[in-house]
């Protein structure tokens, strides 16, 4: 399948499942990465009036709200902006941090934005009678790089079928703006935070092996190890059963 034949595909699944569900549009947020940006173009071509990019900006460095607005115009994108870095402030002024380990309290703050955003989400979907659609890919999703409730907190993954390379590809063919498409992917969960930093892990050794199942022994070993560490963070929660045995 051609790249033009996964963004027609992808823009006629959005608005199936969307319609489906009893829903207007979709939301997401916009965060001027590349996997957002072409989610944003794919939602716009499927829901023209009817769709909602919400740039939620907490302690990001200004050029992702500066890429996110480029997008936003050049595709024509309607946007609201919520700036979370009070609530956030207020949050973690209400929350101990006396318990946390060496090194984890950096991680628990992190998640707290990508969580508040998710119920920044929520708010509009809920107002506009939206689906929330989220951005997150198949290398991503595979190795569980995401925050559990956070940006995994969503009711449809439009590229959830595409590794890295794919989408990048998808962006070239759809025009996102090119300095989007070369920067350093990442979740902009502290300054200098890049996601093959954080994963230990290239994108490009991630992809082939998920596409061919190739990897040198270490990296093979590395990666299922994280598919199988973050089974949970793909799951329903599991429910107790109290049957006869």
């Amino acid at each position: 399948m051609n790249v033009e034949q996964i963004a027609d595909k992808s823009v006629s699944w959005i608005k199936e499942k969307t319609l489906a569900a009893g829903c207007k549009g979709v939301v997401i947020g916009m965060s001027g990465g590349l996997d957002s940006s072409v989610l944003a173009v794919l939602c716009q071509r499927a829901f023209p009036q009817n769709m909602l990019g919400v740039i939620m900006p907490c302690y990001n460095i200004p050029q992702d709200r500066e890429h996110a607005l480029s997008v936003a115009t050049k595709f024509s994108i309607q946007t609201e902006e919520v700036v979370l870095e009070p609530v956030f402030d207020a949050l973690l002024k209400a929350l101990p941090d006396d318990k946390a380990e060496s090194g984890v309290s950096e991680l628990a703050e992190a998640n707290v934005k990508a969580r508040l955003r998710m119920v920044t989400l929520y708010y509009f979907a809920n107002q506009l009678k939206y689906m929330v659609a989220g951005a997150g890919n198949r290398s991503e999703l595979s190795v569980g790089y995401f925050t559990k409730y956070g940006d995994g907190g969503v009711d449809v993954l439009p590229l959830g079928e595409l590794v890295k390379k794919e989408v990048r590809e998808l962006a070239g063919f759809l025009g996102i703006p090119q300095p989007i498409i070369d920067k350093p992917p990442s979740a902009g969960l502290w300054r200098g935070q890049t996601d093959e930093g954080e994963m230990g892990l290239g994108y490009e050794e991630l992809d082939w092996y998920l596409i061919a199942g190739e990897a040198s022994t270490g990296v093979k070993q590395k990666i299922e190890s994280m598919i199988a560490a973050s089974a949970h963070k793909r799951a329903l929660p599991p429910v107790a059963s109290f049957g006869e045995e």
